[in-house]
């Protein structure tokens, strides 16, 4: 079973995103390309709803990822599929059950906002979760996730400490659909 890993940068009070989805506290460096450029290794599929899409279309978007197709929940954006982008609008729950049981190397990466993140998790499609934590305190934002049904126990895979003060955390998702307990 391929796993779904939902990932991204936080700030210290647990921020995707400051007041007015400001990005400006994620300094990009060689150090920040070098954690994007790992996180994203081994991925062919990712996950995002429309407005963490819309999001990085107003941030200049770029190029699709080499080998990535990119799905894009959504109800109100017409479905298509255009230069590696599939807009969908069946149920991401479903989607994501039949991705993670494609026979294949590649990873799902789950990117953006909590709400997609939320549905997923709640119904066991969720493996890891890969957090990178930036030292910066934003008072308020785009949570990390959006309200949860329940508490989600998981299990720490990982940590690295960067000479910044970032530091990422790789967690398993202990009631992940198909997880050995």
């Amino acid at each position: 079973m391929r796993e779904v890993t939902y990932g991204g940068a936080i700030s210290l009070d647990g921020f995707l995103a400051g007041p007015g989805e400001s990005i400006d506290w994620l300094r990009y460096s060689d150090e920040t390309s070098k954690i994007i450029r790992e996180s994203f290794a081994g991925v062919d599929a990712m996950l995002m709803g429309r407005k963490t899409f819309e999001f990085g279309q107003r941030m200049g978007g770029g190029p699709p990822m080499k080998g990535v197709t990119t799905y894009v929940f959504s109800r109100t954006l017409t479905p298509a599929t255009e230069q590696g982008v599939t807009i969908v609008r069946d149920d991401p729950v479903a989607l994501a059950r039949s991705l993670r049981n494609e026979a294949g190397p590649g990873e799902i990466w789950l990117f953006g906002g909590g709400e997609l993140f939320a549905t997923l998790l709640a119904a066991g499609q969720v493996d890891q979760v890969e957090i990178t934590v930036v030292p910066v305190l934003l008072g308020g934002g785009v949570p990390l996730v959006a309200h949860l049904p329940a508490r989600s126990a998981l299990s720490l895979i990982h940590t690295q400490v960067y000479p910044s003060g970032m530091v990422a955390l790789h967690y398993k998702v202990l009631a992940a659909e198909g997880a050995a307990q």
